[in-house]
């Protein structure tokens, strides 16, 4: 069986903790990474048949033979030299520096220690499900993806100053596809150049946008993270990928004779504000002395490296190439030598675009960043620069802000489609950026306004009354779309007051039933089911035919794209939060479903589950099926059993909560249960055969025969209640193998998948009209009282408190 997605992160999570405590994220990382190098090019690899593998293991050098040293006194000298160096000594691509020591006492512990800790580590890279030779890594890419989860726990873990070698995917995806890279204009002879790699997940994203094998080069200057970057391209299958070590901007590595090489696409993300840039180079004032002419335009600052890695990329793009590049806002505002460059860079027309992003995204900094898109085969005839402020679109992610799946979409298609949106991103003119007013200022602020606007206390309306039209029925109003759509709601909940006022023509209290009982209401979430169900009868062919072989990467977009398009149209629900909701979902549980599909067709077996303790003791803990849980068989096929389990189970629940009330009603001093150190039968029974006849006790008499006859009729409930759950248990696990692969899917997709994503989209619509009373209420709320009837009502508190006050004695002064 497939192991989950899911599953895979978190057993490579725990190779982390067989690590932690002698050493801090940022150096055991190199030590799981290596791990699940090792494992992925054995898995690949060791017994490739290809005559000339990517990736060469010597013999006695594969994961196989690491095993066999678990439990040896010498496994870390072991590892290093008779897997490591050889490892080293047959790939050209591979250096001593991309992978760490271990055998390093300080550590991995000395003796004991460090060979239990190898041992651990090497054991659960060795679980049978971890098995990568069928690793479809040019679409599904599963090792890929695993790696991006570690890179990305590692820079949490880090901390602040040890983040730096990651840049999160969802912002590296938007890089990739802000340059317009597809399929259908690459080829194997395009080229992608990052010259501050990192770890490679730029490079990497852009090859997934090509969708197919690229040219990929890149310089990192920080050898370790350069070693992460190199196994980084091999565990994505692209082992040809040219990772060089060295400082960019003082010894570039990738040169054709003595200029720089140029490139199809550019993607960076520099250091900021680096204030080392210039050691090693000596620049007079229009660039002389740089033997690439990069500072043509001017020389940055000698404290602020951003321009200085801006101008190398540019010099580092074909006539026609493509560029993204990751920068902090500052670039679009400073003066001086910056503001120089900024105004030749505008001017050039290279300058295509610039998206705001939110602030805390990056683990290195927590100020807020810019992309930066440069287009050099369009500059000539570009009339203006796209402007995004997408600053606002994020979801917290721990302590980091993060992009979500409909924040990523929103901007690519606003960028793509160069449209208008209020608040949000406009096309600006390259004159209105160059007049006297601007200057070539780039700051977002100046030209897009995305502050919400405040409401204006209508001074009328608190004298007179009423609801100033303008809030109601203005067409820059929050309300203005709803009316747009509900043009006879409008007309039912308020009626005109005075000229430029109206009332509510109902009370407060039944807008909101107004409101979801309006047959337009009614009319509008028919509207948005039947798009869902247009959308559903669309996919389930896709759904019903997925298969082994299949590729759950497509398929999810296949599915949510359609799904975007399909509810984009509708007035009042932001089709990026509907598609957000099976993004979610996918993430949460339909892509471990989908994988689980993907490689073992629809099957639904159900596992046991078998814990094991420190000791090795084995505990049974029941049994679940991943693709269809329990609830979903007992729901479709034994509802009566569930019916009646619930029935008993409620009855149990009564009946233990008239024992509890009964026993703190009867626990006071001197009542039935003060004497008992413990309230059970036995006791209860005892005390009861202790009064006898003793009339003057009836009372207490009474108490404790209720209680008894409450607790037998619990015990008797609770064993009725453990048979129902132990016979619809069996019923249950056992109709399993009773299911057709019609019926699996059934489960699956109608019941399972399209169920959950029904429920989120009833969830936005009701919102929908619970925004609306929620407006209508606080409208209503604010001009509800005049300010007449409000300085009446202050003048009759004062006098109640000086009433008061006057009785207390107390004089008011």
């Amino acid at each position: 069986m497939a192991i989950k997605k899911s599953d895979l992160y978190s057993s490579l999570w725990a190779s982390c903790d067989a690590l932690r405590g002698g050493m801090d994220a940022s150096q055991y990382k190199d030590y799981v990474l290596f791990m699940l190098f090792i494992k992925y090019i054995s898995d690949k690899y060791a017994d490739s048949d290809d005559f000339a593998p990517p990736v060469i293991i010597p013999k006695g050098a594969s994961f196989k033979d690491m095993v066999a040293l678990k439990g040896k006194p010498d496994i870390g000298d072991k590892i290093n030299t008779q897997i490591i160096q050889p490892l080293i000594d047959a790939n050209s691509r591979l250096a001593r520096s991309d992978f760490p020591d271990f055998n390093d006492p300080n550590k991995l512990g000395e003796g004991k220690e460090m060979v239990e800790r190898l041992s651990t580590l090497v054991a659960i890279f060795q679980k049978p499900e971890l098995d990568f030779s069928k690793n479809r890594a040019e679409h599904d890419d599963i090792l890929g993806d695993a790696y991006e989860y570690l890179m990305r726990h590692f820079a949490q873990d880090s901390g602040k100053s040890k983040g730096q070698f990651y840049t999160p995917s969802e912002v590296s995806r938007v890089l990739a596809k802000m340059l317009g890279i597809a399929p259908d204009n690459t080829t194997a002879k395009t080229t992608a150049y990052d010259p501050t790699c990192g770890s490679g997940s730029l490079l990497l994203k852009v090859a997934a946008e090509a969708g197919k094998h690229i040219t990929l080069e890149g310089q990192e200057k920080d050898v370790t993270t350069a070693g992460l970057a190199r196994m980084n391209m091999i565990l994505h299958d692209f082992p040809t990928a040219n990772v060089l070590s060295g400082n960019t901007l003082t010894s570039p590595k990738f040169k054709d004779g003595e200029q720089l090489r140029t490139y199809d696409y550019v993607v960076a993300n520099p250091p900021f504000s680096d204030k080392e840039w210039s050691t090693g180079l000596t620049l007079g004032e229009s660039g002389a002395g740089d033997a690439y002419q990069r500072f043509t335009w001017g020389v940055p600052p000698a404290k602020q490296g951003d321009y200085a890695y801006l101008l190398h990329i540019i010099r580092s793009m074909k006539s026609s190439g493509k560029a993204a590049c990751i920068l902090p806002h500052g670039v679009l505002f400073r003066g001086n030598a910056e503001a120089v460059i900024r105004k030749a860079l505008v001017q050039s027309g290279i300058l295509k675009g610039i998206i705001g992003l939110p602030a805390n995204l990056f683990y290195g900094t927590g100020i807020p960043a810019c992309i930066l898109v440069l287009d050099k085969e369009n500059a000539a005839a570009r009339k203006g620069i796209m402007l995004i402020d997408a600053s606002r679109g994020f979801i917290k992610d721990g302590n980091k802000n993060r992009l979500r799946e409909q924040d990523i979409h929103k901007i690519v298609d606003t960028f793509n489609k160069g449209e208008t949106v209020a608040g949000y991103a406009r096309l600006v003119p390259l004159d209105e950026i160059a007049s006297d007013k601007n200057d070539y200022n780039l700051n977002l602020p100046r030209y897009i306004d995305s502050t919400e606007a405040e409401d204006i206390q209508d001074i009328d309306a608190h004298l007179n009354g009423g609801i100033p039209d303008r809030d109601l029925f203005g067409e820059d109003t929050a309300l203005a779309a709803y009316w747009q759509v509900l043009p006879g709601l409008r007309a039912t909940l308020f009626r005109p007051l005075r000229p430029g006022y109206s009332q509510l023509a109902l009370p407060l209290a039944e807008v909101k039933s107004a409101i979801l009982g309006h047959a337009e209401f009614a009319a509008f979430n028919t509207q948005a089911h039947q798009r869902f169900d247009a959308w559903k009868a669309r996919q389930l062919p896709l759904m019903q035919g997925l298969k082994p072989g299949d590729h759950p990467k497509a398929f999810i977009e296949q599915l949510a794209e359609d799904l975007l398009a399909s509810f984009k149209p509708l007035p009042l629900v932001d089709g990026y939060d509907v598609y957000q909701h099976l993004m979610d979902y996918w993430v949460e549980t339909m892509q471990d479903d989908v994988y689980l599909i993907a490689a073992d067709g629809w099957v639904a077996k159900p596992e046991r589950i078998i814990e094991t303790d420190k000791k090795g003791k084995q505990k049974d803990k029941g049994w679940a099926c991943d693709l269809i849980p329990k609830p979903y068989i007992v729901a479709r096929y034994y509802a009566a059993e569930q019916t009646a389990l619930d029935a008993k189970q409620a009855e149990l629940e009564a009946a233990s909560s008239q024992l509890a009330e009964l026993e703190e009603e009867h626990s006071g001093e001197d009542m039935a249960f003060s004497g008992f150190d413990k309230i059970n039968a036995a006791e209860v029974k005892s005390r009861i055969k202790e009064i006898g006849l003793d009339a003057d006790a009836k009372d207490e008499l009474a108490v404790l025969k209720t209680w008894l006859k409450l607790s037998e009729q619990e015990s008797t409930l609770k064993k009725t209640v453990k048979a129902l759950d132990a016979k619809l248990d069996q019923l249950a696990h056992d109709h399993y193998a009773q299911l057709t692969e019609d019926e699996i899917k059934t489960l699956v997709i109608e019941d399972k998948w399209l169920a959950r994503l029904a429920t989120e989209l009833q969830g936005e619509l009701d919102r929908v009209g619970q925004t609306l009373t929620r407006r209508i209420r606080e409208l209503a709320e604010r001009y509800a009282t005049r300010l007449p009837k409000l300085i009446d009502n202050v003048v009759a508190l004062s006098a109640k408190v000086d009433e008061h006050l006057k009785r207390m004695g107390a004089v008011w002064s």
